[in-house]
């Protein structure tokens, strides 16, 4: 697991006889992915620069230090990764070449071999892995760069000037001499509605995120005209999805269930090799659970699990994974977070994500991997879960809901939404909590006010695109709290969807291509690396993937709940009554903090003079929401977190670039 960054063309302002400085400057700016060594690769005509960090997983030697040429001199990689299929695509190569004088055994030097041997699209094809990399053809003078099939590492490209520029994170790209950081309208309007920002924008105008299974070849004419080649995909998985829905599983539903079992050990098995200490994240969900105890079957020794927790009720899901650990006999270690310990990780928060990111999910994510990385480098984690298996309530709801609501006339329902919305969450919540045991499932959680008031807002909707996107927005009306020209896009009414008819098949793939590399995964990259630890998703293979996306909805979601099969697969190893609650997401109660524990940072990002010289708020409309969220007549958490991201990355990021709306 590393970083990289680089530039190819013209390096304008930074002196070309400078370009390894100026690569080492860049580099520095990401040091957190790599902290174990650096190296820099400058072309002999200057053309293109690379530049390093290392992260020492699998050959720990100088054997696997990058950027790496391969054996023939013809190719140049800086990779971010892991190839978990490394050892098997080493003896196809050494089936097709014969006797291969190996410099050591990295994932990295297979993988550039195999790249030199048939072409990166044809090499991808055969990979199971995360990565990013930069590859540079000293033949053609061309620079490919390629990102993995879910997007699990992250990867920026963009001009600057008359410079291209490539990294792992922002930080890379701005550290470059002459970076100028306009911010981009656009991708700002969308931030404020689901709280990321979707690829391929970015924060910046023309700085971009190469998407998901995507491949962007630039040649040195395009480099010399400013051209910016369209990216291609080497994976298409809205054409995967729909090829394995076409060719339905065939056995019965113990046939699936132990075809998933054995597909999902595969990829978990994979994902253990490393040359370092290796652990688990552990919610005690569904899917990290399982995930757990599949690497403590296939261990020899207890797991390393770490947990953490709210001080809050129905925020604290520690004690669920600490009687999931005790059961599968790990090595537990849980921290139980109290709001004054959000608070000092805040400012750091805003530094980590190089971009706006408002899911709060992050607070815990980045304290518990901080944990995690004074005992272990590597951590395996049950991201992905939800979007293959139908964890999220959305995709076996939301048809049958909508299917009832069409009938209603709109105005009706936007009338019914107002009524709705004008209940006090905070009171919505004591009377669920007076109800006890005979309040509804799915709002027993500490959360009935925020799900009815999200409710209020999709039931209004004028047609099922509308409402699906309701589903995904955070903040379905944050336009009127902006001062700024572009309206949000709309996420459910992407290309990825338009030739699935189902609504659940639609909101799955929506998902997968947009929130889970856009926030999921995001988070997960960010806030673990920023403390040198390298997360691994087993549920994300493609194999798993196509026999996901080839199992009936009925294998995937029964009797009101998503991950039907996931559930009976965990029952074979852990007690039902330890894992069988509502589903709860792994956030922190940040509406509810706003109100005590963090009412004065808040307000200090909350203030009229900080909002106005934001430049992009309507002063007045936040304001009213924050006396509203104070006073406890609405819940505005995800807009006013969504606000005080966005000023916390202006304060981050104050030094180097310009956020306000005129520039």
């Amino acid at each position: 697991m590393c970083g990289f960054a680089g530039y190819y063309g013209g390096l304008g302002r930074a002196a070309a006889d400078d370009a390894a400085g100026t690569l080492k400057f860049m580099s520095d700016a990401i040091r957190h992915r790599g902290p174990d060594s650096e190296g820099q690769w400058v072309g002999s005509d200057g053309l293109c620069g690379l530049s390093h960090r290392r992260l020492s997983i699998i050959d720990l030697s100088p054997a696997g230090a990058q950027p790496m040429l391969s054996h023939r001199g013809s190719l140049v990689i800086a990779f971010n990764g892991e190839i978990y299929n490394f050892e098997d695509l080493r003896r196809t190569i050494e089936l097709r070449r014969g006797n291969v004088n190996w410099r050591g055994h990295s994932d990295t030097e297979v993988l550039l071999e195999m790249i030199a041997d048939i072409g990166v699209e044809q090499a991808l094809a055969n990979v199971d892995g995360m990565f990013a990399f930069a590859a540079y053809d000293l033949n053609s003078r061309s620079l490919t760069l390629a990102r993995d099939a879910f997007g699990e590492k992250p990867l920026y490209y963009g001009y600057c000037g008359k410079t291209f520029l490539f990294g792992s994170e922002l930080k890379a790209l701005t550290a470059f001499p002459g970076f100028d950081a306009q911010p981009d309208m656009q991708a700002l309007a969308d931030y404020f509605k689901y709280a990321y920002i979707p690829a391929p924008a970015s924060v910046y105008r023309g700085i971009f995120k190469l998407l998901p299974a995507h491949v962007l070849t630039i040649s040195p004419d395009d480099v010399a005209h400013g051209r910016l080649p369209e990216p291609k995909p080497w994976w298409d998985m809205a054409a995967a999805a729909i090829s394995a829905q076409n060719q339905p599983y065939a056995g019965t539903y113990e046939d699936a269930l132990t075809d998933v079992r054995s597909t999902l050990t595969t990829s978990a098995r994979r994902r253990l090799a490393a040359d370092v200490p290796l652990g688990a994240l552990l919610s005690g969900g569904i899917d990290s659970s399982v995930v757990t105890a599949l690497m403590q079957s296939n261990g020899n020794r207890p797991v390393k699990t770490f947990s953490i927790g709210m001080d809050e009720p129905g925020f604290n899901e520690a004690q669920h994974a600490g009687a999931v650990a005790a059961h599968l006999g790990t090595e537990h270690h849980e921290l139980i977070l109290k709001p004054q310990q959000v608070q000092s990780a805040i400012p750091d928060i805003a530094a980590i994500f190089d971009e706006p990111f408002a899911d709060s999910s992050q607070v815990p994510t980045y304290l518990v991997s901080r944990m995690a990385r004074e005992r272990v480098t590597v951590a395996l984690s049950g991201d992905g879960g939800d979007e293959l298996f139908a964890g999220y309530n959305r995709y076996f709801h939301a048809p049958a809901i909508w299917s009832r609501l069409d009938r209603v006339p709109t105005s009706a329902r936007r009338a019914a939404g107002t009524v709705i919305a004008s209940f006090p969450p905070a009171t919505v919540d004591s009377v669920v909590a007076l109800a006890g045991p005979f309040a509804p499932r799915e709002l027993s959680a500490g959360r009935a006010g925020e799900k009815l008031q999200k409710l209020a807002r999709v039931i209004s909707a004028a047609d099922v695109t509308a409402y699906h996107d309701n589903l995904l927005a955070v903040t379905a009306d944050a336009k009127s709290a902006l001062s700024i020209a572009p309206v949000p896009r709309n996420l459910a009414s992407r290309d990825v969807t338009k030739k699935h008819r189902d609504f659940a098949s639609r909101a799955m793939l929506v998902d997968t291509a947009n929130y889970l590399p856009d926030d999921v995964l995001t988070k997960v990259d960010r806030a673990s690396m920023a403390v040198s630890l390298e997360m691994r998703t087993p549920f994300l293979s493609r194999d798993l993937f196509t026999l996901a996306w080839s199992l009936p909805m009925n294998f995937k979601a029964g009797s009101g709940q998503g991950k039907r099969i996931l559930r009976d697969l965990l029952y074979e190893m852990v007690p039902r009554q330890l894992v069988d609650r509502p589903k709860s997401g792994f956030s922190i109660p940040a509406g509810r903090w706003l109100r005590t524990g963090l009412r004065d940072w808040a307000e200090s990002g909350l203030s009229s003079a900080a909002l106005a010289n934001a430049e992009i708020f309507n002063v007045k409309e936040v304001r009213r929401r924050w006396d509203e969220h104070l006073s406890g007549r609405r819940d505005h958490e995800c807009f006013l977190w969504s606000v005080l991201m966005y000023q916390g990355w202006r304060h981050a990021t104050a030094g180097n670039s310009t956020t306000g709306r005129n520039a």
